[in-house]
């Protein structure tokens, strides 16, 4: 397949708006499946996971290859709720074009914002399509208007629908002047029926004359009141697309196959193939301030980035990459740039769903998995030995909510630790620490239905059976002053003795983070030790000082200290840096740090007043409030975690059940002192019970 042919998509949306709905049309319709597979029965093809089809949700995000008009489509179908936003982040940062799927029943929802924000980060282009046409309430305009005004989106209809919610009849195009009405398997084109001339006439002089914005030439024609061919249209509204300039949006009924085949169009004519996104940029290796480039050609080096990790019982690890640059070929030899180790390629395959396919070689644009590598994670880059480069990463957000677990049966114990292990790998959102103090292993995620997923996974997959803690809030340390600390570290044992003395300054470092700056001058502590100093302190930070909570946004400056010729090691700069970072974090008016949640409410207007109050009692601010539908507001504000648990059943009550919410983490913020020194006393008190 020429790589101007291929065409990389993600499916992206909040949930419920109809992702793998949408999946599962595409797929029949390209011929990939004869039958159509529905999430409510569990047959959903992407949704082959046993955790999946019994919520009926999409929790991993799934690749799956079809064509359509002599291209190939490669599409991620990616998860809707905010638990599993890794997912969405790393898909993103591999697919090259996007279709933003919006309810024309509830718009712009949360997570839509969500992962528009993460497409706005990688800058992918996108398509809007609006699904749910058929339903009470669709208003195709309405959504237009909210993600020109949530989003800023400079959304522009390329179709209308003729009619809505019973009575959505078909769809007609702007560009080309064509009404089409579907059956379930072929689309029929028709006139346009007479109550919808002059509308398409009004909406499509709106089209023309947005895209005239984009190129002279159109501008001309449009002012000298020329006839514009269909395919000079077509050319800018691509190009203006490609540039993030525009979103064009269309509509349908995915449910009832309507829409689906235009929007299948839509994707080869306005989305970009791996040519249109151009070169890739990374730096070298040895040398950060060095880029190097990597045009989409097979005879380019190869490059390649790690984008998401399975373990699978009959296969092993599959490793899924995007491919920049160049060819891979079975048996190859590849270079892991971020780890500096080299991995040989077992197998690789084309993945379709649960399904898999061996192939011999594979080139740029396209998305394979690989078997046999043993070091790569998620964001590694792999590339040619010979010509290494090292791609951009992908972020990871912050785990909020942990849960203490311990196997029923002793001899669970190394199967668990085996099985967490395997999870985490998959997951860099799911994080595992083992308490020594308490003697318990925590597990921490995005929030309670991820840790759910996990702990099912356990029972399932790896037939390990947990018991279960209460959900508590992942805090965070931190300082607000800065302060001079230094500690010597001597030790006579007999034989060979450990010295090292360092001195450092440690600073508060809002929001970015963790910052070692080496400021040593003459020698006074030999280069060889100093990454000791930076491993000692970060083995601190992670286990915590005050509170066993993980330290954050720090800068320490190591700018004095001495060392003994014969007695000092790594290990006794490691240890010394260690008791002289707790000396000083504990002078330097230590505090907690509790995770806020962003929340958005659904409610009608007669239980406003009962919603808000709920929400400052739990130490939360409505901060705005928009109208969401007829009768009902959107409440926007921010809570902390802590106060949230158990939320769902509350709202339930006070608003009869005719209210929703949708929560996600938004930053951390200081506990209050007087919740700080209770925090502190319950972990001092469960330290007291355990020993």
């Amino acid at each position: 397949m020429p790589i101007t042919k291929i065409r990389n998509i993600g499916i992206a949306a909040h949930i419920d708006a109809g992702k793998t709905t949408l999946t599962e049309r595409i797929l029949f319709f390209t011929g990939v499946k004869r039958k159509i597979g529905e999430v409510h029965d569990g047959q959903a093809t992407m949704d082959f996971m046993k955790q999946e089809q019994e919520r009926g949700i999409t929790i991993s995000s799934a690749a799956i290859t079809c064509h359509w008009e002599g291209h190939q489509i490669n599409i991620i179908d990616t998860p809707g709720h905010v638990d599993f936003t890794i997912e969405v982040e790393r898909s993103m940062r591999v697919v090259d074009g996007l279709i933003a799927l919006f309810s024309a029943v509830e718009g712009v929802e949360p997570q839509s914002e969500t992962v528009w924000h993460q497409a706005d980060r990688y800058k992918v282009p996108r398509i809007g399509f609006v699904n749910k046409m058929d339903r009470t309430g669709a208003d195709f305009f309405d959504v237009i208007r909210q993600m020109n005004e949530m989003l800023d989106a400079n959304a522009v209809p390329f179709q209308i629908p003729m009619g809505a919610e019973a009575n959505f009849d078909g769809v007609i195009d702007l560009i080309t002047r064509k009404a089409y009405r579907f059956t379930d398997r072929e689309r029929i084109e028709i006139e346009i029926p007479d109550q919808y001339k002059e509308q398409v006439e009004k909406y499509r002089e709106q089209l023309v004359e947005k895209l005239a914005e984009f190129d002279d030439e159109l501008m001309e024609m449009y002012f000298d009141e020329k006839p514009i061919p269909e395919e000079k249209l077509k050319k800018v509204a691509r190009k203006a697309t490609l540039n993030l300039l525009l979103t064009p949006v269309f509509c349908g009924a995915a449910y009832k196959n309507k829409g689906v085949q235009l929007l299948l169009d839509a994707i080869i004519d306005y989305l970009p193939s791996p040519v249109d996104r151009g070169a890739v940029v990374g730096t070298d290796p040895q040398d950060p301030n060095k880029t190097h480039t990597r045009t989409p050609s097979k005879s380019e080096p190869f490059s390649a980035l790690a984008f998401k990790i399975i373990n699978d019982p009959y296969v092993g690890q599959q490793t899924f990459i995007r491919i920049f640059s160049g060819v891979i070929k079975k048996g190859m030899l590849v270079k892991n740039t971020r780890r500096d180790k080299n991995e040989r390629i077992g197998r690789i395959m084309r993945i379709h769903a649960k399904e898999r396919f061996d192939l011999e070689e594979a080139g740029p644009g396209e998305i394979v998995a690989l078997i046999g590598l043993k070091v790569t994670k998620t964001g590694d880059t792999l590339s040619d030995p010979e010509h290494p480069i090292l791609l951009e990463a992908i972020h990871v957000p912050t785990p909020v909510i942990e849960l203490k677990i311990q196997p029923k049966t002793q001899k669970d114990q190394a199967k668990l630790g085996d099985a967490l292990s395997k999870l985490a790998n998959e997951d860099p959102s799911f994080q595992v620490r083992y308490d020594p103090e308490t003697e318990e292993t925590i597990i921490a995620g995005m929030g309670e239905l991820h840790l759910e997923i996990i702990i099912d996974r356990l029972r399932e997959e790896f037939k390990v059976d947990v018991e279960v803690g209460e959900p508590a809030v992942a805090y965070r340390e931190t300082i607000t002053k800065e302060v001079v600390t230094e500690h010597k570290h001597v030790k006579q044992t007999g034989g060979r003795g450990q010295y090292a003395h360092t001195v450092m300054r440690l600073e508060p470092n809002p929001g970015k983070g963790y910052e070692f700056i080496d400021h040593i001058k003459g020698g006074v502590i030999p280069a060889e030790f100093i990454p000791s100093v930076d491993k000692g302190v970060r083995k601190t930070m992670e286990e915590g000082v005050l509170a066993c909570f993980p330290v954050v946004d720090i800068r320490v400056v190591l700018f004095d200290g001495g060392f003994h010729p014969v007695d000092s090691s790594d290990m006794a700069f490691q240890v010394c840096a260690s008791m002289a970072f707790k000396k000083g974090f504990m002078k330097a008016d230590p505090i907690l740090l509790e995770p806020i949640m962003k929340i958005e409410i659904n409610t009608p207007d007669e239980f406003i007043g009962d919603v808000v109050s709920d929400i400052n009692k739990r130490r939360g601010k409505i901060t705005a409030m928009r109208r969401f539908r007829k009768g009902s507001q959107k409440l926007v504000g921010f809570v902390p975690l802590k106060e949230m648990f158990g939320y769902a059943t509350a709202l339930r009550n006070i608003t009869r059940g005719r209210a929703s919410y949708s929560m996600e983490f938004y930053r951390y913020e200081p506990l209050p002192p007087a919740l700080q020194a209770k925090v502190i006393k319950e972990i001092e008190e469960k330290k007291n019970k355990k020993n």
